[in-house]
């Protein structure tokens, strides 16, 4: 579907690629969007701390907790999908999770915060910053056209990565003030303002719709289980949920090989704390550049298997040099350009796949690869990891070596999804009237 609703091609902000008729809906989109990482981005701290209350030898638990949380979840997401109403569902989503941190504040003001309440509070932080980006990215790979996601992904993303560094920002600069439980109030009005920005996205939408009936006041329909069986049906659908395996894999993988190298190299944890601080700023600020004037442009020219197969180059060449030299300066560098990678580049190139499938699969199978995908794969590579490190005495070299094959399958599939998506695009432009 093309948003614009006015037809016309004149391009109303060259430098950003937004032609006339398309920027109310991107600044929604883009603010919409930043109040959302927003939200989250004060209650990571959080939930950090949540894991270290609960007990750092606990962390794979955690994982694992997390993914039987997702198991839990989707399902219900996906019933809720079948029986009502795309304006209905979406923002009774963002209201629940609205609702859950008000609960989680009542707690904190209880001082209810047994190692109970903290693993709950991880769970649960986890499972909401999936699945209300998910949302928000299967609501816009519906409104936007497969040639509008190309050019305008990168724009809106954008609106998150702000968000992720102004989260941080507000919540090291409150904290002293309000207190941590306070901090909850600061998120949930931002999640409210989010949800603000997409009725106003809602309402657009439907003052530009082309046809009689709007895709707003149309249900899904089918059963919850569609999620996971369009999986099984769609090769297509089955390649997406395999590259996010992958890639997930490759992300934790990293993830554990970083906090040894860090662990190791600085004594005290506000030096360890400083480090992480300057690899988020490094990825925020790199993100936003590349997602406001590379991204679009990128797409555009290069298609969407070039940008997708980008990261697993990237990830290829940074497992490479790790396994060359195992060191601090290695780590963060790779740390900080794979994670720029993902979310400036790879992140709208993934979700430029879901424009040319059904609205089934975009409500009810992408939120399970996203959440259950994920949060499973986080899993199953900390276990695989901790086999090989723990149970093979595997170092740091041999783990970086075990990616590269794994990173070089990824790439192969990412261009091969890539192909696929522009033959869906090219069927489905020959068939529209």
């Amino acid at each position: 579907m093309d948003i614009s609703g006015t037809g016309q091609q004149t391009r109303l902000i060259p430098v950003l690629n937004i032609r006339a008729g398309e920027l109310p809906a991107v600044l929604l989109a883009f603010g919409y969007f930043f109040c959302l990482l927003c939200s989250y981005y004060i209650l990571r701290p959080m939930r950090d701390e949540m894991a270290i209350a609960s007990g750092v030898e606990n962390m794979q638990w955690l994982f694992t907790g997390t993914f039987f949380a997702m198991l839990a979840v989707t399902p219900l997401f996906g019933f809720l999908a079948s029986r009502f109403l795309r304006k209905q569902i979406i923002p009774v989503t963002y209201g629940f999770f609205l609702v859950n941190i008000l609960v989680f504040y009542a707690l904190f003001q209880a001082e209810l915060t047994s190692p109970w309440v903290a693993r709950g509070f991880f769970w649960w932080v986890s499972v909401f910053n999936f699945f209300v980006v998910s949302v928000f990215w299967a609501y816009m790979s519906d409104i936007f056209s497969a040639e509008q996601g190309k050019r305008l992904f990168g724009i809106i993303a954008a609106g998150g990565s702000i968000g992720a560094i102004t989260g941080p920002v507000l919540t090291q600069s409150l904290v002293t003030h309000l207190g941590t439980a306070n901090l909850l109030l600061v998120s949930a009005a931002f999640l409210f303002l989010a949800l603000v920005c997409m009725l106003a996205l809602l309402r657009h939408e439907q003052d530009v719709e082309e046809f009689h009936v709007s895709k707003a006041d149309r249900k899904l329909g089918g059963s919850w289980l569609e999620g996971l069986l369009a999986i099984f049906r769609s090769r297509y659908m089955a390649g997406i949920a395999a590259w996010i395996l992958l890639s997930t894999l490759a992300a934790t993988f990293l993830y554990f090989q970083q906090a040894v190298i860090i662990r190791d190299a600085f004594d005290s944890p506000e030096e360890r704390i400083r480090m992480f601080a300057r690899i988020d700023l490094a990825v925020n600020g790199l993100t936003l550049l590349t997602q406001i004037f590379i991204v679009g442009r990128l797409m555009g020219r290069f298609g969407v298997s070039l940008t997708l197969a980008l990261f697993p180059l990237v990830t290829l060449m940074g497992f490479a040099a790790l396994a060359a030299a195992p060191v601090l300066l290695v780590v963060v560098g790779f740390q900080a350009t794979q994670r720029a990678v993902n979310f400036a580049i790879a992140q709208p190139g993934y979700r430029v796949l879901y424009t040319t499938v059904s609205d089934g699969e975009k409500y009810k199978a992408q939120p399970f690869i996203d959440t259950v995908g994920v949060r499973g794969g986080d899993a199953a590579s900390g276990w695989i990891y901790a086999s090989l490190a723990q149970g093979l005495g595997w170092g740091l070299q041999p783990l970086a070596l075990f990616i590269l094959p794994i990173a070089g399958i990824w790439a192969i599939l990412s261009i091969r999804l890539g192909r696929i998506h522009e033959q869906k695009l090219e069927t489905s432009e020959e068939t529209s009237p």
